[in-house]
């Protein structure tokens, strides 16, 4: 069985795909063409470290993962680090109770989203 090749182009195409956006919408995000992005996820094109620095800037991708496939794809923002070591010195009560609290304040920015979504500009 031969061994997959895994490279930096093709760590592109995971972080799209990880973040559930099309060729198209990650394209605009970065500045790049569509046919670009796909030239370089199939690995005719090079990726240049100006693309590689301005995916990991906008997506938050951590760029050792990037370049070498080591250690986590995506970086934690400050905020939630901090509510994790917050999280760490709660009682199991009181976390119970957050998870509640987070799963509801979820629910209402979905909602808000949706009808943000339906108003017309």
């Amino acid at each position: 069985m031969k061994k997959k090749d895994v490279t930096v182009n093709h760590r592109v195409r995971t972080v799209r795909e990880a973040l559930g956006l099309t060729q198209r919408e990650f394209s605009k995000q970065v500045g790049l063409a569509q046919t670009a992005l796909s030239m370089i996820e199939i690995g005719k094109n090079n990726l240049t470290a100006k693309i590689l620095k301005l995916i990991c800037a906008e997506f938050g991708v951590n760029e050792t993962w990037m370049k070498t496939g080591k250690g986590e794809m995506l970086k934690a923002s400050p905020q939630l680090k901090e509510l994790g070591d917050i999280l760490v010195d709660l009682t199991p009560e009181t976390q119970e109770y957050l998870l509640l609290v987070a799963r509801e304040l979820r629910n209402v920015q979905q909602k808000l989203l949706k009808i943000s979504d339906s108003i017309p500009e």
